[in-house]
């Protein structure tokens, strides 16, 4: 977690002109300095605390997060923390209907699946220099826009944003679905659409940076948690039996045993 001097290094405090920003953000500025909004790094600080918990217990229970952050400044560091915690992202840029019209993501991940086994079969070496430059050229095109959630095979749990106000789309499309949104929210962003909004300058390299090494330390620490295990009891009839003992009725003994049921991470 970085202290309030690492986050003030890092430029974490910058936010936009007072022009350009939200007014659903003035919960978390500082105050305006030459036109500039600063933001409130004490609060920066709580709701990133917040969001990194929440992360941390999603993580814990096998929960799958979309990474996206399709801006210039963000694309290789999303990409590098989500690979390195094991996770989907979008880096290249928001696809419309990601979320809402998964089917057709899942058509496209199905057919980058047929045609790499196509080129790794024997039928591709007889094919023509064109046919196979065809499948090659479509598959290098599948690969750049859906390589990052090959893996994904249903729904992301929750999302996490880069500049919740650049992808407002994905948002958009997360809130319709009513999957949770963890994000920065620079001072242009309306944080009321943020299920864990975190207020940071999200436009330096730096402070993304920052923000995005907090996240990954949290996400590898959850996925070092053991599995919390659940109790399950359940119940095993035994018929009952009845004798007739000198012509009265005794009644039959009926046992019940409990057994102790897996827990599901």
């Amino acid at each position: 977690m970085p202290t309030l001097v690492d986050m003030l290094e890092a430029g974490v405090h910058f936010g936009h002109k007072k022009e350009r920003s939200h007014p659903r953000a003035k919960d978390y500025i500082f105050t305006l300095r030459e036109g500039v909004y600063v933001i409130d790094l004490d609060k920066t600080r709580d709701f990133l605390e917040k969001a990194l918990e929440y992360l941390k217990r999603q993580v814990t229970s096998g929960k799958t997060i979309l990474f996206v952050g399709t801006k210039r400044q963000a694309k290789e560091i999303v990409k590098k923390v989500a690979e390195n915690v094991g996770m989907p992202y979008i880096v290249k840029r928001w696809l419309g209907g990601t979320l809402t019209n998964f089917e057709t993501i899942k058509r496209n991940l199905q057919e980058l699946d047929r045609l790499e086994a196509q080129t790794k079969s024997p039928e591709f070496e007889n094919l023509t220099k064109k046919e196979k430059k065809a499948i090659n050229d479509k598959l290098a095109r599948l690969l750049d826009t859906f390589g990052g959630v090959r893996q994904m095979k249903n729904l992301p749990d929750a999302i996490f944003i880069v500049d919740c106000a650049r992808e407002d789309i994905a948002v958009r499309e997360a809130n319709i679905m009513e999957i949770p949104v963890v994000g920065t929210c620079d001072t242009d962003a309306d944080p009321t659409k943020i299920t864990y909004p975190i207020p940071a300058n999200d436009e330096a390299a730096k402070s993304i940076e920052m923000i995005m090494s907090s996240v990954q330390a949290a996400l590898l620490e959850g996925q070092k948690s053991k599995p919390v295990q659940e109790e399950v009891v359940t119940e095993k009839k035994v018929s009952t039996k009845k004798s007739k003992v000198s012509k009265s009725k005794k009644p039959a003994r009926q046992a019940k045993q409990g057994v102790a049921g897996g827990e599901k991470k």
